[in-house]
Protein backbone atom coordinates (compact mmCIF):
# COMPACT_ATOMS: atom_id res chain seq x y z
CA UNK A 1 0.00 0.00 0.00
CA UNK A 2 1.40 3.15 -1.01
CA UNK A 3 2.03 5.61 1.88
CA UNK A 4 1.30 9.31 2.20
CA UNK A 5 2.33 11.70 4.48
CA UNK A 6 -0.48 13.82 6.09
CA UNK A 7 1.58 16.95 5.56
CA UNK A 8 1.57 16.31 2.23
CA UNK A 9 -1.92 15.19 2.23
CA UNK A 10 -2.83 19.07 3.84
CA UNK A 11 -0.84 21.00 1.48
CA UNK A 12 -2.10 19.37 -1.37
CA UNK A 13 -5.93 20.06 -1.16
CA UNK A 14 -5.01 23.65 1.14
CA UNK A 15 -4.25 24.44 -2.94
CA UNK A 16 -7.39 25.78 -5.44
CA UNK A 17 -5.49 23.08 -7.95
CA UNK A 18 -6.54 20.45 -5.85
CA UNK A 19 -10.45 21.10 -7.85
CA UNK A 20 -9.92 21.49 -11.14
CA UNK A 21 -13.44 21.11 -11.61
CA UNK A 22 -14.00 23.76 -9.83
CA UNK A 23 -11.28 26.66 -10.38
CA UNK A 24 -11.93 27.90 -6.85
CA UNK A 25 -10.04 31.34 -6.22
CA UNK A 26 -8.83 30.06 -3.05
CA UNK A 27 -9.22 27.23 -0.07
CA UNK A 28 -10.16 27.81 3.11
CA UNK A 29 -9.48 25.18 6.04
CA UNK A 30 -11.25 24.93 8.77
CA UNK A 31 -9.98 22.17 11.64
CA UNK A 32 -12.07 20.44 14.08
CA UNK A 33 -11.70 17.65 16.73
CA UNK A 34 -11.60 14.89 13.96
CA UNK A 35 -11.29 16.57 10.66
CA UNK A 36 -9.67 18.97 8.56
CA UNK A 37 -12.34 20.84 6.21
CA UNK A 38 -11.15 22.50 2.79
CA UNK A 39 -14.07 25.05 1.87
CA UNK A 40 -13.79 26.23 -1.86
CA UNK A 41 -16.98 28.58 -3.69
CA UNK A 42 -19.18 25.86 -3.52
CA UNK A 43 -17.77 22.89 -1.92
CA UNK A 44 -16.93 21.30 1.43
CA UNK A 45 -14.35 18.89 1.48
CA UNK A 46 -13.69 16.73 4.58
CA UNK A 47 -11.12 14.60 5.85
CA UNK A 48 -11.32 12.43 8.38
CA UNK A 49 -7.74 12.63 10.73
CA UNK A 50 -5.88 9.62 11.69
CA UNK A 51 -6.44 9.63 15.27
CA UNK A 52 -8.34 7.21 18.08
CA UNK A 53 -10.95 8.66 20.56
CA UNK A 54 -13.06 6.96 23.45
CA UNK A 55 -15.50 6.12 20.69
CA UNK A 56 -13.65 6.27 17.63
CA UNK A 57 -10.51 4.83 16.05
CA UNK A 58 -9.66 6.56 12.65
CA UNK A 59 -5.94 5.28 12.36
CA UNK A 60 -6.29 3.11 9.48
CA UNK A 61 -7.03 4.39 6.08
CA UNK A 62 -10.07 1.78 5.36
CA UNK A 63 -11.55 2.93 8.73
CA UNK A 64 -11.79 6.39 7.92
CA UNK A 65 -13.29 5.36 4.68
CA UNK A 66 -16.18 3.45 6.14
CA UNK A 67 -16.64 6.72 8.52
CA UNK A 68 -17.22 9.27 5.50
CA UNK A 69 -19.03 6.25 3.80
CA UNK A 70 -21.16 6.21 7.14
CA UNK A 71 -21.52 10.05 7.48
CA UNK A 72 -22.65 10.49 4.14
CA UNK A 73 -25.59 7.61 4.36
CA UNK A 74 -26.65 9.01 7.62
CA UNK A 75 -26.58 12.45 6.79
CA UNK A 76 -28.74 12.41 3.84
CA UNK A 77 -31.50 11.06 6.05
CA UNK A 78 -31.71 14.96 7.05
CA UNK A 79 -29.89 16.72 4.00
CA UNK A 80 -29.96 14.54 0.94
CA UNK A 81 -28.95 17.57 -1.39
CA UNK A 82 -26.17 18.36 0.71
CA UNK A 83 -24.11 15.16 1.19
CA UNK A 84 -22.96 14.47 -1.98
CA UNK A 85 -20.36 11.62 -2.27
CA UNK A 86 -17.35 9.92 -1.11
CA UNK A 87 -14.11 10.58 -3.41
CA UNK A 88 -10.68 8.81 -3.01
CA UNK A 89 -7.41 11.05 -3.12
CA UNK A 90 -5.83 9.01 -5.20
CA UNK A 91 -1.79 8.42 -5.93
CA UNK A 92 -1.52 8.94 -9.95
CA UNK A 93 1.20 6.83 -12.12
CA UNK A 94 3.39 9.83 -12.02
CA UNK A 95 3.27 9.95 -8.38
CA UNK A 96 1.36 12.98 -7.56
CA UNK A 97 -1.48 13.30 -6.08
CA UNK A 98 -5.26 13.74 -6.97
CA UNK A 99 -9.43 14.12 -5.79
CA UNK A 100 -11.23 11.50 -7.51
CA UNK A 101 -10.17 9.89 -11.03
CA UNK A 102 -7.86 7.25 -11.45
CA UNK A 103 -4.86 5.90 -9.11
CA UNK A 104 -4.38 4.18 -5.65
CA UNK A 105 -6.34 5.54 -2.72
CA UNK A 106 -4.62 7.15 0.12
CA UNK A 107 -7.31 8.36 1.98
CA UNK A 108 -11.03 9.12 1.48
CA UNK A 109 -13.17 13.30 1.63
CA UNK A 110 -16.49 13.44 1.95
CA UNK A 111 -17.52 15.92 -0.76
CA UNK A 112 -20.96 18.57 0.37
CA UNK A 113 -22.41 21.32 -0.76
CA UNK A 114 -21.06 24.12 1.04
CA UNK A 115 -23.50 26.03 3.23
CA UNK A 116 -24.46 29.84 3.87
CA UNK A 117 -23.13 29.75 7.12
CA UNK A 118 -25.00 33.31 7.54
CA UNK A 119 -28.20 30.94 7.67
CA UNK A 120 -26.77 28.25 10.05
CA UNK A 121 -28.92 28.88 13.26
CA UNK A 122 -26.33 29.55 15.91
CA UNK A 123 -25.40 32.47 13.66
CA UNK A 124 -28.74 33.49 13.17
CA UNK A 125 -29.64 33.31 16.84
CA UNK A 126 -26.85 35.99 17.47
CA UNK A 127 -27.64 38.14 15.22
CA UNK A 128 -31.05 38.32 17.04
CA UNK A 129 -34.57 35.66 16.84
CA UNK A 130 -35.20 33.65 13.53
CA UNK A 131 -37.99 34.21 10.81
CA UNK A 132 -40.43 32.65 12.09
CA UNK A 133 -41.15 31.22 8.75
CA UNK A 134 -37.97 29.88 8.01
CA UNK A 135 -37.09 28.31 11.17
CA UNK A 136 -40.67 26.41 11.29
CA UNK A 137 -39.88 25.44 8.08
CA UNK A 138 -36.64 23.92 9.55
CA UNK A 139 -38.45 22.26 12.10
CA UNK A 140 -41.12 20.91 9.63
CA UNK A 141 -38.48 18.88 8.10
CA UNK A 142 -37.42 17.62 11.41
CA UNK A 143 -40.53 16.59 12.80
CA UNK A 144 -41.32 14.80 9.57
CA UNK A 145 -38.19 12.70 10.34
CA UNK A 146 -38.89 11.80 13.98
CA UNK A 147 -42.35 10.99 12.71
CA UNK A 148 -41.11 8.22 10.04
CA UNK A 149 -38.21 7.16 11.99
CA UNK A 150 -38.91 3.43 13.20
CA UNK A 151 -38.57 3.01 16.76
CA UNK A 152 -34.64 2.01 17.70
CA UNK A 153 -35.64 -1.77 18.76
CA UNK A 154 -33.65 -0.70 22.33
CA UNK A 155 -35.36 -2.77 25.17
CA UNK A 156 -35.91 0.61 28.07
CA UNK A 157 -33.45 -2.05 30.33
CA UNK A 158 -30.64 -1.22 27.82
CA UNK A 159 -32.03 2.77 27.28
CA UNK A 160 -31.30 3.41 31.13
CA UNK A 161 -27.80 1.14 30.95
CA UNK A 162 -26.41 3.66 28.07
CA UNK A 163 -27.55 6.53 30.09
CA UNK A 164 -26.24 5.49 33.18
CA UNK A 165 -23.22 4.73 31.63
CA UNK A 166 -23.11 8.47 30.41
CA UNK A 167 -24.00 9.94 33.70
CA UNK A 168 -20.76 7.96 35.41
CA UNK A 169 -18.54 9.88 32.61
CA UNK A 170 -19.94 13.00 34.06
CA UNK A 171 -18.40 12.18 37.43
CA UNK A 172 -15.48 10.98 36.06
CA UNK A 173 -14.97 14.30 34.15
CA UNK A 174 -16.86 16.91 36.24
CA UNK A 175 -14.79 15.75 39.91
CA UNK A 176 -11.18 16.44 38.14
CA UNK A 177 -11.02 20.65 37.70
CA UNK A 178 -12.09 21.71 41.01
CA UNK A 179 -9.78 24.48 40.60
CA UNK A 180 -11.05 25.83 37.76
CA UNK A 181 -15.19 24.96 38.15
CA UNK A 182 -16.16 25.53 42.08
CA UNK A 183 -17.00 21.78 43.50
CA UNK A 184 -20.20 23.34 44.74
CA UNK A 185 -22.06 23.86 41.49
CA UNK A 186 -20.52 20.69 40.43
CA UNK A 187 -22.39 18.87 43.63
CA UNK A 188 -25.16 20.20 42.46
CA UNK A 189 -25.76 19.74 39.28
CA UNK A 190 -24.64 16.14 39.61
CA UNK A 191 -26.91 15.68 42.79
CA UNK A 192 -29.83 17.25 40.91
CA UNK A 193 -29.06 14.46 37.79
CA UNK A 194 -29.28 11.72 40.61
CA UNK A 195 -32.67 12.77 41.51
CA UNK A 196 -33.92 13.68 38.55
CA UNK A 197 -33.21 10.18 37.17
CA UNK A 198 -34.30 8.40 39.60
CA UNK A 199 -37.80 10.19 39.48
CA UNK A 200 -37.87 10.15 35.73
CA UNK A 201 -36.73 6.45 35.23
CA UNK A 202 -40.96 5.54 34.86
CA UNK A 203 -41.71 7.96 32.28
CA UNK A 204 -38.22 6.90 30.51
CA UNK A 205 -39.38 3.44 30.15
CA UNK A 206 -42.32 4.15 29.30
CA UNK A 207 -40.69 6.42 26.23
CA UNK A 208 -39.21 3.43 25.07
CA UNK A 209 -42.40 1.78 25.09
CA UNK A 210 -43.98 3.92 23.22
CA UNK A 211 -41.92 3.55 20.42
CA UNK A 212 -40.37 7.57 20.72
CA UNK A 213 -36.47 6.36 21.08
CA UNK A 214 -35.24 6.40 17.54
CA UNK A 215 -31.79 6.18 15.68
CA UNK A 216 -31.98 10.29 15.94
CA UNK A 217 -29.19 12.96 14.62
CA UNK A 218 -27.45 12.48 17.79
CA UNK A 219 -25.98 16.26 18.19
CA UNK A 220 -28.87 18.95 17.61
CA UNK A 221 -27.07 21.78 18.14
CA UNK A 222 -27.59 24.95 16.34
CA UNK A 223 -24.74 25.16 14.45
CA UNK A 224 -26.34 21.84 12.44
CA UNK A 225 -29.28 23.53 11.78
CA UNK A 226 -29.63 25.05 8.13
CA UNK A 227 -32.56 27.41 7.87
CA UNK A 228 -32.16 27.94 4.11
CA UNK A 229 -34.72 26.63 1.24
CA UNK A 230 -34.55 23.56 1.23
CA UNK A 231 -33.35 23.00 4.74
CA UNK A 232 -31.23 20.88 6.08
CA UNK A 233 -30.07 19.40 9.46
CA UNK A 234 -26.27 18.16 9.16
CA UNK A 235 -23.49 16.51 11.08
CA UNK A 236 -25.31 14.09 12.90
CA UNK A 237 -23.05 11.43 15.36
CA UNK A 238 -22.22 9.39 12.57
CA UNK A 239 -19.75 7.39 14.42
CA UNK A 240 -21.96 5.91 17.38
CA UNK A 241 -25.19 4.32 16.64
CA UNK A 242 -25.53 3.39 20.52
CA UNK A 243 -25.12 7.54 21.62
CA UNK A 244 -26.92 8.38 18.54
CA UNK A 245 -30.41 5.97 19.79
CA UNK A 246 -32.09 9.01 21.44
CA UNK A 247 -35.92 9.74 22.33
CA UNK A 248 -37.29 12.05 19.47
CA UNK A 249 -38.39 14.68 22.85
CA UNK A 250 -34.31 14.61 24.15
CA UNK A 251 -33.15 15.52 20.76
CA UNK A 252 -35.52 19.02 20.69
CA UNK A 253 -34.68 19.21 24.58
CA UNK A 254 -31.28 19.40 23.54
CA UNK A 255 -32.19 22.17 21.00
CA UNK A 256 -33.77 24.26 23.18
CA UNK A 257 -31.01 24.21 26.16
CA UNK A 258 -28.79 25.30 23.52
CA UNK A 259 -30.80 28.33 21.96
CA UNK A 260 -31.11 29.48 25.74
CA UNK A 261 -27.21 29.40 25.52
CA UNK A 262 -27.12 31.42 23.34
CA UNK A 263 -29.29 34.04 24.77
CA UNK A 264 -32.49 32.88 22.63
CA UNK A 265 -34.89 30.84 25.18
CA UNK A 266 -38.31 31.62 23.05
CA UNK A 267 -36.17 30.37 20.25
CA UNK A 268 -35.94 27.04 22.07
CA UNK A 269 -39.45 27.26 23.08
CA UNK A 270 -40.60 28.01 19.36
CA UNK A 271 -39.01 24.50 18.42
CA UNK A 272 -40.68 22.74 21.79
CA UNK A 273 -44.25 24.00 20.91
CA UNK A 274 -43.76 23.38 16.82
CA UNK A 275 -42.39 19.71 17.99
CA UNK A 276 -45.81 18.93 19.85
CA UNK A 277 -47.85 20.48 17.12
CA UNK A 278 -46.48 19.01 14.34
CA UNK A 279 -46.01 15.51 16.22
CA UNK A 280 -48.49 15.08 18.29
CA UNK A 281 -45.73 13.71 21.31
CA UNK A 282 -46.78 16.14 24.76
CA UNK A 283 -44.04 13.83 26.99
CA UNK A 284 -44.78 16.70 29.90
CA UNK A 285 -42.56 19.62 30.96
CA UNK A 286 -40.86 17.32 33.76
CA UNK A 287 -39.48 15.39 31.19
CA UNK A 288 -37.76 18.29 28.98
CA UNK A 289 -36.28 19.57 32.13
CA UNK A 290 -34.87 16.15 32.52
CA UNK A 291 -33.64 15.91 29.04
CA UNK A 292 -32.03 19.39 29.87
CA UNK A 293 -31.00 18.88 32.97
CA UNK A 294 -28.88 15.49 31.53
CA UNK A 295 -27.62 17.27 28.30
CA UNK A 296 -26.13 20.42 30.01
CA UNK A 297 -24.22 18.13 32.45
CA UNK A 298 -22.92 15.82 29.39
CA UNK A 299 -22.40 19.04 27.17
CA UNK A 300 -20.19 20.36 30.58
CA UNK A 301 -18.66 16.94 30.65
CA UNK A 302 -17.12 16.96 26.96
CA UNK A 303 -15.87 20.96 27.43
CA UNK A 304 -14.21 19.64 30.45
CA UNK A 305 -12.22 16.93 28.16
CA UNK A 306 -12.08 19.66 25.39
CA UNK A 307 -10.01 21.97 27.63
CA UNK A 308 -7.55 19.12 27.81
CA UNK A 309 -6.86 19.56 24.13
CA UNK A 310 -8.26 23.02 23.59
CA UNK A 311 -7.04 23.86 20.72
CA UNK A 312 -7.38 27.56 18.91
CA UNK A 313 -10.17 28.19 21.80
CA UNK A 314 -7.84 28.33 24.76
CA UNK A 315 -8.96 26.13 27.93
CA UNK A 316 -10.59 29.21 29.67
CA UNK A 317 -12.82 29.45 27.09
CA UNK A 318 -14.18 25.66 27.60
CA UNK A 319 -14.13 25.49 31.41
CA UNK A 320 -16.60 28.98 31.10
CA UNK A 321 -18.51 26.68 28.89
CA UNK A 322 -18.67 24.30 31.01
CA UNK A 323 -20.03 25.93 33.90
CA UNK A 324 -22.55 28.10 31.70
CA UNK A 325 -23.72 24.11 30.88
CA UNK A 326 -24.11 23.25 34.35
CA UNK A 327 -26.07 26.53 35.29
CA UNK A 328 -28.13 25.59 32.19
CA UNK A 329 -28.59 22.35 33.91
CA UNK A 330 -29.07 23.41 37.27
CA UNK A 331 -31.51 25.88 35.95
CA UNK A 332 -34.12 23.00 34.90
CA UNK A 333 -33.40 20.54 38.11
CA UNK A 334 -36.91 21.87 39.93
CA UNK A 335 -38.74 20.68 37.24
CA UNK A 336 -37.04 17.96 36.47
CA UNK A 337 -37.55 16.25 39.89
CA UNK A 338 -41.23 16.60 39.60
CA UNK A 339 -42.73 13.53 38.84
CA UNK A 340 -44.43 12.60 35.34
Amino acid sequence: MIMVETAAKLAFLSSPAAYPDERPARVEVRETRSSWVFLTERRAWKLKKPLRLPHLDLTDPAARRADAEAELRLNRRLADWVYLAVVPLVVRDDGRLALGGPGTPVDWLLEMVRLDARLMLDAVLRAGPPDPTAFRRTLAHLCRFFRESPPAGRTPEAHLEVMTREIALDVLALERPAERIAPRLVDAALSALFRAFAIQRAALTARVRAGHVIDAHGDLRPEHVYLGDPPAIIDCLEFSRELRIRDAADEIAYLELECARLGRPAAGAFAVATYERLTGDRPGAPLYAFYRLFRGIQRARLAVWHAADPGPCGEAHWYARARRYLELALEAAPLATVSA
